[in-house]
């Protein structure tokens, strides 16, 4: 097959057999980057925290969340000479090539779990040829998951799946330590089909492609020999499902949000393992179509190198937004929607013709990843979100889970720098500096209430001040009120989403930057975003942010707020607009919503849409 990167956008991905092809125009440039001994897989430069021969052995583990898949389903390749060569040499502690001695939470424990799934589906091609001495390594290499301790969240079903692979191939294995892992994943379960990953706040695209995924595979694989724990992950999925699909568009894109934003296509994977387990939530043209628009829409970017290797990024290549675990083959985690491939082209998932996403409400309040999330059609999704956070604190944390509403046409930003409002990119933010120029966002919130028309927070930004957040979702307006209690003279920065300048640059036009209704927009053929205050505090200013700060587009605007605040207790509020595709003559950034402040009392909001005002008095 032609490694042309414009192959991928070209498939219409249509059919079983489209999805075939496509998994093999991902698969097939990285032929060329194997060792000698196949056992690795060296297709990049850039740096993480673990060592260069073990992220060379995740790239060779990861492009098998296809291979599998694909081969269990009947395609055969190639690549099985390779990887057959692979797992001898790099199980045999002798060879130069030998994958390693594990040690506690190893990297390598993250990618054992496909190799334990390919005994599971393909023993033909990755342990009956071997020799007894040959499985007897690989067996013992394995196992060593079992001996070591492992990280507590969605890691403990990469032990499950070793010890499911080496028990269906006959090897020897850890069946109390299987039991613990799932009884452990247990223990996360929440209710209304979320888990959380591990004993954390942080709920994003893990509990989809990493919780229920393995979930899902696990119920498929052993729905005979253990039948009620399999009942229970498939109607916690189905549970999950009436929520999740709001997290997609139309058009197939997803909201980004969250760490790991460089597995991209995984996104869908939750839908490819409903599929293989056979749960059919939503009829089964709706949940294909999920799956092959959002690939559709995945290969339409530029994520690939010239030779078709995928880059760590989101949108395009960046590392900037990336994780300190992103290895050079990380990517292709992505692969896992490639599931249904497993499934025989005469399944319903293939039979069926692919279908729109149901009629969904505009508003869903969804109370354990904390969320509203909002659709404004034809394709605008939104997350208007308090009180997430990742408690090990990922590369950019506070961007990827704090900021007040993730969009999946303007995307976030997340900070380059920390001087200045460029370098900091503080889109769907409020910023505050003590006139250093050095800001901080939220960063991480003291309290929190979800509620049906609204979402409040109170945060620290620093140790003696506080703010008090009311976001009012919307579409296209959102309304945000913060109540600020200070010590210090502070400067106040409040952004906007983050519009993308690259039309306006490709084709040399002046976009049209207006200051207007006491605030700032950008109005672009291709979209508007604008902020207007409502206190007469502050005035508009368009941030030219730094390059590659922002996941969807590598050169953004921000419209924000500037203002400044002397010690004391202070009101800000505004109004936030974003709309894609909006001619500018007939634009609804004319029709701001209502927001009136009567002294003493509070706050009263007449939001576009909502029936009745919403009132915040000053002393909640």
């Amino acid at each position: 097959m032609k490694n042309d990167v414009t192959v991928l956008a070209r498939n219409p991905l249509k059919t079983r057999k489209d999805v075939q092809d496509a998994v093999l125009t991902l698969c097939n440039p990285v032929k060329p980057y194997f060792s000698l001994g196949c056992a690795r897989l060296k297709i990049g430069e850039t740096g993480r925290y673990y060592c260069e021969n073990v992220a060379m052995f995740e790239a060779f583990s990861r492009i098998l969340w296809g291979l599998v898949p694909l081969t269990a389903g009947g395609m055969d390749t190639d690549f099985w000479e390779i990887y057959l060569q692979g797992i001898i040499h790099g199980t045999d502690p002798e060879h130069e090539e030998y994958w390693g001695i594990l040690t506690d939470c190893d990297q390598r424990m993250v990618e054992m779990a496909v190799i334990g799934l390919a005994l599971c589906l393909i023993p033909e091609k990755v342990w009956i040829p071997l020799t007894d001495l040959e499985k007897q390594n690989f067996a013992k290499w394995m196992n060593q998951i079992n001996e070591h301790d492992i990280v507590q969240n969605n890691w403990l079903f990469f032990r499950v799946f070793v010890n499911c692979g080496l028990q269906k191939v006959g090897a020897a294995y850890d069946s109390a330590a299987l039991e613990d892992a799932l009884n452990r994943v247990d223990s996360y379960y929440l209710d209304n089909g979320w888990y959380s990953d591990g004993f954390t706040e942080q709920m994003d695209y893990y509990i989809a492609f990493g919780m229920h995924f393995y979930s899902l595979v696990y119920a498929k694989l052993l729905e005979d020999r253990d039948p009620i724990r399999s009942e229970s992950y498939k109607k916690r999925a189905a549970q999950f499902a009436k929520d999740f699909i709001y997290w997609f568009a139309e058009d197939g894109s997803a909201i980004p949000y969250g760490r790991s934003m460089t597995y991209r296509f995984a996104q869908s994977a939750f839908w490819s393992a409903l599929a293989y387990a056979g749960v059919e939530v939503y009829p089964w043209g709706v949940v294909k179509g999920l799956v092959l628009r959002n690939l559709r829409w995945w290969f339409k970017q530029p994520i690939l190198t010239k030779e078709g290797l995928l880059t760590v990024g989101y949108s395009y290549p960046n590392l900037v937004m990336s994780e300190g675990y992103n290895g050079e083959g990380g990517a292709y985690w992505a692969m896992k929607t490639f599931l249904p491939l497993a499934l025989d082209e005469n399944h319903p998932f293939w039979q069926a013709k692919e279908e729109s996403l149901p009629k969904l409400d505009k508003v869903s309040v969804q109370m354990h990843p904390h969320m509203h999330i909002v659709r404004d059609e034809p394709r605008h999704v939104m997350a208007f979100t308090s009180g997430q956070y990742a408690p090990f604190e990922p590369a950019n944390m506070a961007s990827k889970y704090e900021k007040f509403v993730y969009s999946n046409v303007f995307g976030f930003s997340v900070m380059k720098g920390n001087y200045g409002l460029e370098q900091g990119a503080f889109d769907s933010m409020l910023a505050l500096s003590e006139g250093d120029n050095y800001y901080r966002g939220r960063h991480k919130c003291e309290e929190y209430r979800i509620e049906n028309r609204l979402i409040y927070s109170k945060w620290l930004p620093f140790k003696d001040g506080t703010v008090t957040t009311w976001l009012i979702p919307g579409a296209p307006w959102h309304i945000r009120l913060h109540h600020i209690v200070t010590k210090r003279s502070l400067d106040t920065a409040e952004g906007g989403f983050a519009i993308s300048r690259e039309m306006e640059l490709v084709t040399g036009k002046n976009s049209d930057i207006i200051y207007e209704n006491g605030g700032v927009a950008a109005k672009f053929p291709w979209a508007t975003s604008g902020i207007i205050d409502f206190t007469g505090k502050r005035t508009g200013q368009m941030v030219i942010a730094e390059p590659n700060t922002n996941l969807l587009h590598p050169r953004t605007a921000i419209p924000t707020l500037i203002g400044h605040l002397e010690p004391g207790t202070h009101w800000l509020a505004c109004a936030v607009y974003g709309k894609e595709n909006e001619r500018t003559n007939n634009s609804g950034w004319n029709e701001p919503p209502a927001i009136t402040f009567v002294k003493d009392e509070g706050w009263y909001i007449n939001l576009q849409g909502e029936k009745e005002p919403l009132f915040i008095a000053c002393n909640q």
